[in-house]
């Protein structure tokens, strides 16, 4: 069994989101003692964007790739080799500025590519036989009945973005994450606390057998 890590955050220590993923990969690696991992940081060292100088690669026929074409079409053979060695592929995604971190952005960019993640005839999926797991962190609330319901553009966009890949993600989040340390958001550290919670059982169940689950 192989595990794909990857996280997002650039707030180091700070972040709730690269806890939560460490707790994940923790409870995958107890379920799979003789299990492997791979690590990707994409706060840390963020993939290229695509840019006009090597973007087009995935519509221009490989040998007719200009250097910059071929190096990003190499690249994203790379991260779809990633994703289709892994059984699970486990994803850190914090929320910034309502939407995913623009180096998630990259990664979905460089993972839609013809003939590796989709059947450019059929538009089949080619990635989706694996467990994909997203691990969502949102600073505030976002929810039914929150002044800001609907403006987390994240989690709705994930699955989209991914669509032709056939990869489909379960969201596990937790909400209201800077409560602790914004002292206008005080009063809401109980919630911040029940959602971390829940979190946190949802991620220790998810390799457990039923019978074990709590």
């Amino acid at each position: 069994m192989h595990l794909l890590h990857i996280d997002s955050s650039i707030r180091g220590d700070w972040s709730v989101s690269r806890r939560l993923t460490a707790r994940a990969v923790d409870a995958w690696r107890a379920a799979h003692p003789d299990g492997t991992v791979t690590y990707r940081d994409l706060g840390a060292e963020p993939l290229p964007h695509l840019d006009s100088a090597g973007g087009l690669a995935r519509m221009t026929p490989p040998d007719q790739h200009t250097p910059e074409q071929r190096a990003s079409w190499e690249l994203s053979e790379r991260l779809v080799d990633e994703v289709k060695q892994a059984d699970v592929v486990l994803l850190g995604l914090p929320l910034y500025n309502y939407g995913a971190p623009s180096s998630v952005k990259a990664w979905v960019d460089h993972l839609i590519v013809p003939g590796l993640a989709y059947d450019p005839t059929t538009q089949a999926g080619l990635l989706g036989d694996r467990e994909f797991v997203v691990l969502a962190t949102r600073g505030g609330g976002y929810g039914e009945g929150t002044p800001r319901n609907g403006w987390d553009h994240a989690e709705p966009w994930l699955p989209h973005g991914l669509s032709m890949t056939g990869m489909q993600p379960r969201f596990i989040s937790a909400e209201l994450t800077l409560a602790p340390a914004v002292p206008a958001m005080a009063e809401l550290i109980p919630l911040h606390e029940a959602s971390l919670v829940a979190a946190e059982k949802e991620i220790d169940n998810l390799w457990q057998p039923a019978s074990a689950q709590r």
